[in-house]
């Protein structure tokens, strides 16, 4: 089946292709990744995934992998600097005006992946949204939670993945000394300045991470993605 990126496409092979295809729209975020990784980390790692996993999965569908949408819901990051963010507010109103302009081009599957755990709820909401809106029908996915990971924020497994793909973005990685005991109160979500403070940003030692490591969880993570882009494009 084919595969193509809606930047790269006319608006006449979008047009043939939209209302049979699944389009795929990775989102991220541009926000501080501790003292030693790149601000684009989380828009880096959901692309990079679903770069590999959509050829594999195209097998009943075309697939049309849409521009990423590098910004999200990131204002808890702003106190520590590095941070470019959209409030929730206005993150759920650019999903949903995506949504409508893939809808307006005929497309009627629509998959988020989504690769920053702020973005969570928004992608939720929008894709209710744009589902009872539109005529769309609509699945996000957190790429981490395909392989039942939880990656925590600039530690060893976002490290280890981006040591994988662009080790060049991975600066300096002091271990460290004590590490954060995070606030927890069981069955519920704890949203918190003071949790982030405590932490300095980041969640677990960085320090352990390897590239090899991260090749092998990233190898994972795209054959489990492919495998929910394939039930996707048979459900949707």
């Amino acid at each position: 089946m084919r595969v193509v990126r809606w930047q790269e496409s006319t608006r006449g092979e979008l047009s043939e292709l939209l209302p049979e295809a699944v389009v795929v729209l990775p989102i991220g975020a541009t926000e501080q990744h501790g003292p030693h990784l790149a601000t684009g980390t989380d828009a880096l790692l959901a692309t990079e995934i679903v770069e590999r996993a959509v050829p594999a999965a195209a097998i009943e569908r075309p697939f049309v992998i849409a521009p990423t949408q590098s910004y999200g819901a990131s204002d808890h990051h702003l106190p520590f600097g590095g941070t470019l963010s959209l409030t929730v507010e206005t993150l759920i109103a650019v999903l949903v005006d995506l949504g409508r302009s893939i809808a307006a081009g005929g497309g009627r599957r629509l998959v988020i992946v989504n690769g920053h755990g702020g973005n969570q709820g928004v992608c939720h909401a929008a894709g209710s949204a744009i589902s009872t809106r539109y005529g769309v029908a609509v699945a996000h996915i957190d790429y981490w939670a395909v392989a039942d990971t939880f990656p925590g924020h600039a530690g060893e497994f976002e490290t280890s993945l981006v040591m994988g793909v662009r080790p060049e973005l991975v600066r300096e990685r002091k271990p460290r000394e004590r590490l954060p005991e995070p606030r927890a109160i069981p069955g519920a979500g704890i949203h918190s300045a003071a949790v982030w403070d405590d932490i300095d940003g980041y969640t677990d030692d960085p320090a352990r991470a390897t590239a090899e490591d991260g090749t092998k969880t990233l190898d994972r993570l795209v054959a489990e993605m492919t495998n929910r882009l394939i039930e996707c494009a048979r459900q949707l």
